[in-house]
């Protein structure tokens, strides 16, 4: 694997299809990294593989840049909500499942 690929593996960058408003400033997109075990303490995983609103406004804060506050990820586009669960549940799946042979 090149270090450009695993770079891709443990982050993702996010454009948001409804900006994030800070004050003046309008966040537009996220860049999300790979969980580690700790920052994954009090949620499910299996409530995080299934996209649960809940799981998610838990850990999004946890691994995004700019960070997040729960209440901005209240806020936030449905379907920029969705892209996160993918992005993460993602990160969850094994190097098999993803179908990578090293």
């Amino acid at each position: 694997m090149t270090k450009t690929q695993v770079a891709q593996a443990i982050s993702a960058t996010v454009e948001l299809d409804t900006p994030l408003k800070r004050g003046e400033t309008e966040v537009t997109e996220l860049t999300l990294r790979k969980p580690s075990a700790g920052e994954l303490r009090g949620v499910s995983l299996a409530e995080v593989l299934q996209m649960q609103t809940d799981a998610l406004i838990t850990l999004i804060p946890r691994i995004s840049n700019p960070t997040l506050a729960a209440a901005e990820v209240r806020q936030m586009d449905p379907a920029d909500l969705v892209q996160f669960g993918g992005e993460i549940a993602g990160f969850l799946l094994t190097k098999r499942a993803k179908g990578e042979t090293e």
